[in-house]
């Protein structure tokens, strides 16, 4: 962790006051990388907390709309994701 630390550097206004925090890249992406995804599950941060009523709904919806015959082209489906 020490090692970690002196290599982040603190942005301060002219009070003194922190404001922003500099990382370098390798130590942001791991970071994000950790907190994205849970190593037992595999699952995002987000969706491992999404609320299971939530999750409940999203099913019934998508079961409701296979049952009607309402299909989406891939691309489609992968624009929530990509954002």
């Amino acid at each position: 962790m020490a090692e970690i630390e002196n290599q982040i550097r603190y942005v301060t206004n002219a009070d003194g006051q922190t404001t922003e925090v500099l990382v370098p890249i390798e130590i942001w992406q791991q970071l994000v990388s950790s907190v994205n995804s849970d190593k037992v599950s595999g699952l995002a941060w987000i969706d491992k907390h999404e609320p299971k009523p939530q999750i409940l709904a999203d099913l019934q919806k998508s079961v409701r709309q296979a049952a009607s015959g309402e299909t989406f082209p891939v691309s489609e489906l992968w624009d929530d994701i990509e954002g």
